[in-house]
């Protein structure tokens, strides 16, 4: 049973790291109908960051939460001005060249500067130690991880629900066909709600830091996972995308423990696979309309 609880909580935290980058990556394919490749990319740059204002300036972990999301964010909007919207109109094979093209010119510019071995970056000294959970004890910083990425899934859906800048984005990103049939520019909304999608990638890659390998690779063994989460929670679809990131952190975690290691590698496109066969638009999306 601990040894179950224990797999189920390090699901979770793997699930909380999906679910952040899915949130990005959902909000920008609905509002954009961009396939951003880069967004593994940027998880790596936010990473690379905590641990350059750390390495290289002495900015602690904490202001890293708040300052890098926010630099990544507003370069995120610098490249969706200068690139991306000049290829919305165009096939979607495009962006999804352009963004895959970018995803190699950002390693490379990071492995020029730091090579591709692992930086190591310390765990803030506050979140040290472990938490006793009853049963067994569970790492102070894993905790953290979980109860963060819940609140700012929990804080962005509240602020996409209760405000009219969010019910606008969430209407432009899971139906914006009918959003601009109100009359609703949708236009005006697609940098910043790229440079959010850019940021989330970017706090992603701040939590990441203390906790896995920081080198230029790190987005690239990621972003795989990730499409397949946002495929799983239907393309579009914002909840969907946050809880099929938290169940397939959880399915890969009990997979691990308990499944035969070929099993256990190729578990997440077994259930990819299974619930396109069932529900081709995803578990939360919708069918498009042929009309």
């Amino acid at each position: 049973m601990t040894g179950f609880l224990q797999n189920t909580f390090n699901g979770l935290v793997s699930g909380a790291f999906y679910a952040l980058l899915a949130l990005g990556l959902a909000v920008i394919f609905g509002m954009l109908r961009v396939v951003n490749f880069a967004h593994g990319a940027f998880y790596m740059l936010g990473a690379f960051g905590a641990y350059i204002l750390l390495a290289e300036v002495g900015v602690p972990f904490w202001w890293a939460l708040v300052l890098v999301p926010t630099g990544l964010g507003l370069f995120g909007m610098l490249l969706e001005r200068a690139f991306v919207h000049r290829l919305t109109r165009l096939d979607p094979l495009y962006n999804f060249l352009l963004t895959f093209g970018l995803t190699l010119i950002l390693q490379d510019v990071v492995k020029s500067r730091y090579g591709i071995q692992s930086s190591p970056y310390a765990t803030p000294a506050e979140l040290g130690g472990s938490v006793d959970l009853g049963l067994f004890d569970f790492p102070t910083y894993r905790v953290f991880i979980l109860l963060f990425a819940v609140a700012v899934c929990a804080g962005v859906w509240w602020l996409l629900t209760h405000t009219r800048i969010g019910v606008v984005v969430r209407a432009a990103t899971e139906r914006p066909e009918l959003t601009r049939a109100f009359g609703i520019d949708v236009g005006r909304w697609v940098t910043p709600v790229f440079g959010f999608g850019v940021g989330l990638a970017g706090l992603a890659g701040v939590l990441a830091a203390p906790m896995r390998a920081v080198n230029p690779l790190m987005g690239a063994d990621l972003i795989i996972v990730v499409f397949a989460v946002v495929v799983i929670g239907g393309l579009g679809s914002i909840f969907g995308s946050v809880a099929a990131g938290f169940g397939i952190g959880l399915i890969q975690a009990w997979g691990e423990a308990y499944a035969p290691p070929i099993v256990a590698q190729t578990l997440v496109f077994i259930v990819m696979a299974a619930v396109l066969l069932l529900r081709p638009a995803g578990l939360f999306g919708r069918e498009e309309s042929s009309a």
